[in-house]
């Protein structure tokens, strides 16, 4: 068997040999360091054959021999040879390689894949060693290797008689869609009512009902077409009604609660749900009616900055008493509104700070209401939009750098440790742009600021959303995220991976 060697790009599968086959591929990954995040990343080694006579036997792969079988008249790696078993702490270019290969199969998040083993690459591994039962160590040893590796190898999937913390994040999301009665049923481990929440959920959102959790069940649970279990758009009720109530008492609800879920109550329910750290779908599920219904719910407070629905209904409703022109009816809370709220609140003997709480939305949805033309004030004329320059942007990076090296956690919002959307979240609530909570695939329909349709146009400040991720455009050829390859939040190159699964960005300033 004749050998070629040659430099070009290729996928990361083919570093590795498939054991079970007599295929040979082997290279280095395209990627980065976790010691010295930013650094220009190395084109991969791929390894082509060309078959001239009969290829040559392989060793059979032990335990005690090398990760992966010596490549016939190919010279060894002597400064950075491959290890022979693939663990945590451990650093090559070999581990780029596996990050993809978990990734592809769904037991990582989406990321550009690094050089370093981490913690969350080990239990990506000990997470597919159960599904394969394997023995479950984190340990990437030659049959571990070679079962991720093959070509036939499965999907993340789980069913009953599963445990794990994967198990736990799932009955949360499957209790917050309703399908799970109680907060108690979150346990980590799948049991019978866990099975049969699966399998409802897959009856109402028209999926195959084997009560599983796979590839088409997993990539539902947080998308924007799934369908939940409990109260939504449409529905009247007593529920809805008290609901509404307190959304209301709140500062939420613009119009009187009549127990019948419409497009305010929806937009309210987002509001609340975007001011309480929630998942922002719009629907009353058990841990939003909780929420809501404790002594710790967050009233709402629309003020400078803001955007969205709610503020589209504030600036209707000071347009219809005369406090602001048709024209600033934007969605966007800037200093024209301002400007109209605090002329209302004056009119109206509120205090005149400008934001819109609990007071200010009871005066304005009550009865009683002054009107501008009472007092001689007006609409002003000048449309509000973001305000522009480059303070925001340098205050958002000032704010997310100070947050490099903090742990990669899934699901984790801040302030000690986050996943790249709650990173994304966190700094941009910290640098004083009101952002709800958005998974990286909310992201992509986001809509409220500036779309960038081209890689090549990002700017410093900008959101970049690619393929399963999100991250701040750093400038300088950099983002700054929360690496689940690298474990932690990193300032790293723009590398051509980001370019390869770019989806789109922000521009949140300018």
């Amino acid at each position: 068997m004749n050998l070629k060697i040659k430099w070009k790009r290729r996928s990361a599968y083919s570093l590795f040999l498939a054991a079970a086959s007599a295929s040979l591929l082997a290279g280095c990954g395209k990627t980065e360091t976790d010691t010295e995040p930013g650094k220009d990343a190395t084109p991969s080694m791929a390894i082509e054959t060309e078959q001239k006579s009969e290829m040559q036997p392989i060793g059979v792969l032990t335990p005690g021999g090398d990760l992966m079988p010596k490549l016939l008249k190919v010279p060894e790696q002597k400064e950075n040879p491959i290890p022979e078993y693939l663990r945590n702490g451990v650093e090559h270019p070999v581990v780029a390689s596996l990050q993809e290969r978990l990734m592809d199969l769904g037991f990582m998040d989406n990321d550009e894949p690094t050089h370093y083993f981490g913690n969350v690459t080990e239990a990506a591994v000990k997470t597919y060693q159960r599904q394969n039962g394997l023995v479950q160590d984190g340990i990437v040893g030659p049959e571990t290797l070679n079962s991720i590796m093959s070509p036939s190898a499965k999907y993340y999937a789980v069913s009953k008689g599963v445990e794990g913390e994967d198990i736990s994040r799932i009955q949360s999301r499957l209790y917050e869609l309703g399908y799970l009665a109680s907060a108690g049923q979150v346990s980590g481990s799948f049991g019978d009512e866990t099975e049969a929440a699966v399998k409802k959920l897959q009856e109402v959102n028209g999926l195959n009902i084997d009560g599983k959790v796979g590839r088409q069940t997993i990539n539902l649970l947080y998308s924007e077409e799934i369908k939940p279990n409990f109260l939504a758009y449409g529905e009247k009720s007593d529920v809805v009604l008290t609901s509404q109530q307190r959304l209301k008492e709140l500062g939420y609800l613009i119009t009187a609660p009549d127990g019948a879920y419409g497009d305010d109550t929806v937009t309210a329910v987002k509001q609340f749900q975007s001011r309480n750290d929630l998942v922002v779908d719009g629907y009353l599920g058990p841990s939003t009616r909780i929420t809501l219904m404790s002594a710790e719910a967050q009233p709402n407070g629309l003020t400078l900055g803001e955007q969205g629905d709610s503020v589209t209904r504030i600036q209707q409703l000071l347009n219809k008493y005369g406090y602001l022109a048709s024209s600033n009816v934007t969605g966007y809370y800037g200093e024209v509104t301002e400007k109209a709220v605090k002329a209302f609140q004056s009119n109206n003997g509120l205090t005149a700070d400008g934001s819109v709480g609990q007071l200010t939305m009871g005066k304005l949805t009550g009865s009683g209401i002054k009107s501008a033309s009472s007092s001689g004030s007006s609409g002003g004329s000048t449309k509000g939009g973001p305000v522009k320059g480059g303070s925001g942007v340098s205050g958002l990076l000032s704010i997310a750098r100070s947050k490099v090296g903090r742990p990669y956690v899934w699901g984790s919002k801040g302030s000690e440790s986050f996943d790249c959307s709650g990173f994304v979240y966190w700094s941009l609530n910290q640098a004083g742009v009101r952002q709800s909570y958005l998974t990286s695939s909310g992201w992509r329909n986001v809509g409220k600021y500036t779309k960038i349709t081209s890689f090549g146009s990002l700017q410093a400040g900008d959101i970049i959303v690619v393929s399963g991720h999100v991250g701040i455009v750093a400038g300088g050829g950099n983002v700054i995220d929360a690496s689940s390859s690298n474990g932690r939040v990193v300032e790293r190159s723009l590398s051509s991976w980001w370019k390869k699964n770019f989806i789109c960005g922000w521009r949140i300033f300018g």
